[in-house]
């Protein structure tokens, strides 16, 4: 029997968030709203979702705050 399986992150873009100063780069920026989840896929359908986070984060340095 053969199965094609996979896990990993996503990440679901979801507009631009508010503008802020960021903690690590210490510039102020439109930060990106994003929403992230694990998921497990089978035969490259989604099967199974869980932790799900709603995220904004920095245009320049990536860091991320959860909402």
């Amino acid at each position: 029997m053969f199965f094609l399986f996979g896990f990993g992150t996503k990440q679901k873009q979801l507009g631009p968030g508010s503008t802020r100063t960021c903690p690590r780069c210490h510039n102020s920026t439109t930060w990106a709203r994003v929403k992230e989840y694990r998921q497990f896929t089978l035969f490259f359908v989604p099967v199974l979702r869980w932790k799900r986070r709603d995220l904004e984060v920095c245009g320049i340095c990536s860091a991320a705050v959860e909402l």
